[in-house]
């Protein structure tokens, strides 16, 4: 096989997955803290040994657990880039990225070498005689990277590497890491909590939720249609799951029923989602007459200005995650809206789409 094959079970961390990577793609690995996200990269990485599992990188046995294979994390050609960039405080931007070379065997020439090729490529050159120290987040974190593909590794993890970057130096890193990932046969799993981040430098996105996988496929095609309420919530969009009951109508777990516009492939006891935008959403203080289709009683949890428009986020409900409306600043005034109060949310049902839930 090629690219990187994961089945694993770690019974206190609540994980059970299944996941491929493509030889030279990039997936990212998305999901609510405590999914098992970062769990996952470190079976990947040999720092975590299954309870039951495989993990195979090209053609390559890196842990069998029933065969007693594992092995050790500085010999399975895996690089791991972190929130931090974990730089050695004692030596220079330049011996930091010749560290890993070095400790491959290689000649100093040829180690100082690769060094300056990495750091020339994510634009560091002039940081080289410099320690961590005098280095800025940004800057540190171009070291990391550099450092981390001296290793010449045939594959890339990469654990929320822009979460600890302020906003002015995280555009630039996302650029270079985007320049850098879709160098030829470059295999790597990102772990991300930013649909900015997966749509810019990802093929593919796997969704975990609760050590599971909920929602697999390509980028855009998860985002624009999501099928879990994790993504959905990522990509901004409210969504609602449960059993089609005939076409165009769906009833959910809580007991609500959803009408809208059926996906060809919908079929009568088949599971589905019903999705709508947040701007499809009408607020009002109380139901108005002429019982539109689709409404739910939302209590407000939160208020935030995003522009032209004000964004109301409801409270969990306990079945599905929150639902968001956006209205415009004027409404939100009219309404009297603060946390607590209670409202209903109306979408038609030409705004509602229903579609399967992938798998």
């Amino acid at each position: 096989m090629t690219g990187l094959f994961v089945r694993a079970t770690v019974a206190d961390r609540d994980l059970d997955v299944e996941v491929n990577v493509p030889s030279g793609t990039v997936t990212a690995i998305l999901g609510p803290n405590g999914a098992g996200k970062s769990t996952l990269l470190s079976v990947i990485a040999g720092l975590t040994r299954p309870d039951r599992g495989v993990v195979e990188l090209g053609d390559r046995t890196l842990t069998a657990t029933e065969l007693k294979v594992a092995v050790a994390p500085h010999k399975r050609g895996v690089a791991l880039l972190a929130q931090r960039p974990l730089l050695f405080p004692h030596l220079t931007v330049a011996h930091n990225v010749a560290f890993a070379p070095r400790s491959a065997g290689a000649t100093r020439r040829h180690a100082a070498a690769t060094a300056k090729k990495w750091l020339d490529a994510v634009d560091a050159a002039d940081l080289a005689d410099r320690k961590p120290a005098q280095l800025s987040g940004g800057q540190a974190q171009r070291v990391a990277i550099a450092r981390a593909l001296a290793a010449e590794p045939q594959l890339l993890l990469l654990d929320e590497p822009l979460a600890a970057l302020d906003v002015t130096a995280a555009p630039a890193i996302r650029s270079l890491l985007r320049r850098v990932l879709r160098g030829p046969g470059r295999t790597a799993v990102l772990v991300t909590h930013d649909s900015l981040d997966a749509l810019a430098l990802a093929d593919r996105v796997v969704v975990l939720d609760g050590g599971r996988v909920v929602e697999e496929g390509e980028v855009r095609q998860v985002l624009s249609r999501p099928t879990s309420a994790f993504a959905a919530r990522v990509a901004g969009i409210n969504l609602r799951s449960g059993e089609i009951v005939a076409d165009g109508v769906l009833h959910t777990e809580s007991g609500e029923t959803v009408y809208g516009s059926s996906d060809e492939a919908c079929k009568p006891g088949e599971r589905a989602v019903a999705v709508f935008g947040p701007r499809s959403v009408a607020v009002y203080a109380e139901l108005p007459n002429g019982s539109p289709r689709n409404h739910f009683t939302v209590t407000v949890a939160e208020i935030e200005n995003r522009g032209d428009l004000v964004r109301i986020r409801g409270e969990d409900d306990g079945h599905h995650a929150a639902l968001m409306a956006d209205v415009t600043a004027a409404a939100a005034a009219d309404l009297d809206l603060a946390p607590g109060r209670v409202v209903q949310f109306v979408v038609k049902a030409t705004e509602t789409a229903i579609y399967p839930i992938r798998g």
